[in-house]
């Protein structure tokens, strides 16, 4: 048996499981799918549910960053889901949005900061990859830095064809992260961007001299 503190044993690996295909609940933004599972345990017992998963799919985020200023381009964005949740609708948010048929996750997030901030990024650079609610969720969230221009950024931006109204903000790092700090924002991905940057705020300028994601 491996040593369960070791980097291996830490490692998400597949499962020995049988999944049906799936019976469709409900067709909107999101489809909603029906799965029978049936698991095998390490010690081969068999463990049977039935999972109802919203069908997200790819989604590419990025964290803008203006190294040269200090700043970083965060948005202001109405989310019902979190107005029934919390009633504080106006989320503090990242760059994010569906990686659509035929992108990569690199060309939709670029689409994505074009259309939610209003500049393109001129490179970026994937952090890593989650699974934000893997309970009830397929999506997969692919996470950039995005390096742009900052005085480029106009007031108002959105994709006019998906009735967004996005409020970028330019933001001093400092006050960023002491806004994550007091917890005053509750989108998870500008949480895991943030808790990134607090991470790896020092290896900035090495990380922009490796390869830029395509």
């Amino acid at each position: 048996m491996r040593d369960p503190a070791s980097p291996d044993a830490l490692a998400d690996q597949p499962a020995d499981v049988e999944v049906s295909p799936p019976t469709p609940l409900a067709k909107g933004h999101h489809d909603l799918d029906r799965f029978a599972v049936t698991l095998r345990t390490p010690e081969r017992e068999e463990v049977a549910s039935v999972r109802d998963i919203l069908r997200v799919g790819k989604v590419a985020a990025v964290l803008p960053i203006d190294l040269k200023r200090g700043e970083v381009v965060l948005i202001r964005q109405f989310r019902v889901a979190a107005h029934l949740a919390t009633g504080a609708g106006e989320l503090v948010e990242i760059v994010a949005g569906h990686v659509e048929a035929g992108e990569t996750p690199a060309e939709a997030a670029a689409r994505e900061c074009f259309e939610e901030i209003g500049v393109r990024p001129e490179a970026l650079y994937e952090l890593l990859d989650f699974i934000p609610v893997p309970g009830s969720s397929d999506e997969h969230g692919y996470l950039f830095l995005g390096i742009v221009d900052v005085s480029r950024v106009p007031d108002r931006a959105g994709a006019d064809d998906e009735n967004e109204a996005t409020r970028p903000m330019r933001v001093a790092l400092d006050v960023a992260l002491a806004a994550l700090e007091r917890r005053t924002m509750r989108n998870g991905f500008l949480i895991i961007a943030l808790q990134w940057l607090a991470l790896h705020r020092d290896r900035l300028g090495d990380i922009i001299k490796g390869p830029a994601a395509r």
